[in-house]
């Protein structure tokens, strides 16, 4: 993968799933988990969660986040030309309902908002197969450098 493109993947990426963990607005009647202030940029009416906690490694050792490495060496067990990219992304967003009922913020609106990540890994992959020698390979394509 060219080092450009690389970054740029990376960083679309790392911005689709911070903004998918770090923060998501709640109805006014719902409240934040303990430990979790709103903080002042919320629009009125809402409360806004960490849900990554104040340790990142923490969110990248999810079980969600490893099943979708799973999932995604999986899908390219038989090489990138053979890979199924409709049924691979139908289990990752499986994967992403169960990651937001976790996380409190429901399935849907975490398939939603993790609807693109699926297609672009398959980009990602496809562009450099190494993303998949390791998970720490894998995070790193998915959330970029820390």
């Amino acid at each position: 993968m060219k080092p450009q493109t690389a970054i740029r993947t990376a960083a679309s990426l790392l911005v689709a799933l911070a903004l998918a963990t770090t923060t998501y607005a709640h109805p006014p009647a719902a409240k934040a988990p303990a430990g979790h202030a709103p903080t002042a940029a919320a629009p009125p009416g809402s409360t806004t969660v960490n849900l990554q906690g104040d340790d990142a490694k923490a969110w990248a050792a999810d079980a969600h986040i490893h099943a979708f490495y799973d999932t995604t060496v999986a899908a390219f067990a038989q090489g990138p030309a053979k890979v199924d990219v409709d049924a691979y992304e139908q289990k990752s967003f499986a994967i992403f309902r169960a990651f937001g009922l976790a996380k409190g913020v429901g399935a849907a609106a975490m398939q939603d908002h993790l609807k693109l990540i699926p297609r672009q890994m398959v980009g990602i992959v496809k562009e450099d197969p190494k993303v998949l020698d390791s998970y720490d390979n894998f995070v790193l394509a998915l959330m970029g450098p820390e």
